[in-house]
């Protein structure tokens, strides 16, 4: 019933009410990068991961957390569109919060719009730099512009925050050099 009332006033009031900071996690973020670099294996990782994603997705308040919520169920349930129409409401409501960005980027990139993606992959990135998901979202925006050197260096830089990301499959050697 809260998630409904928040629904409803984020749609029919999206400025009445200036959006909240975004929870300040930069620590125990820090921490689960620390954690997931030293991470034994793959299993680790991926639970390290989740805690991770759970800081991201935690919105500024209920309303906008609502809308983040449905908008990544329509972007899981391949209704693109919709959850572009929700990521473009949360962005208007919280456009200081970094996963609102991150999210629109993979719903552009789904739709192969890299240029967009790319734009809101470098926004999310100026708002939460660590963003380990956003980097690798960049950087396989990039390659997928054709700009495979920078999306290999921005992959790079991602794998030194995180080193089991599933992108590193997609690490190729730097030239003149092997793996």
């Amino acid at each position: 019933m809260r998630h409904l009332i928040a629904l409803v006033f984020l749609f029919l009031a999206p400025m009445a009410a200036a959006c909240p900071d975004a929870p300040d996690h930069s620590a125990a973020l820090n921490d689960l990068l620390q954690r997931i670099q030293r991470a034994p294996n793959e299993y680790q990782a991926r639970r390290i991961s989740n805690e991770m994603w759970a800081l991201w997705a935690d919105a500024p308040d209920e309303a906008a957390q609502a809308v983040l919520d449905r908008g990544m169920g329509k972007r899981r349930s391949f209704d693109l569109i919709g959850a572009l129409e929700d990521f473009d409401r949360l962005i208007a409501y919280c456009p200081d919060y970094a996963e609102g960005y991150n999210q629109r980027a993979f719903v552009r990139f789904l739709q192969q719009d890299y240029d967009s993606a790319l734009i809101d992959l470098d926004h999310a990135l100026k708002l939460s730099p660590t963003h380990v998901a956003a980097l690798a979202g960049k950087a396989l925006t990039l390659i997928g512009l054709g700009r495979d050197e920078e999306g290999q260096a921005v992959l790079r830089l991602a794998l030194s925050l995180n080193p089991w990301l599933p992108e590193r499959n997609l690490l190729q050697a730097p030239k003149g050099e092997e793996l």
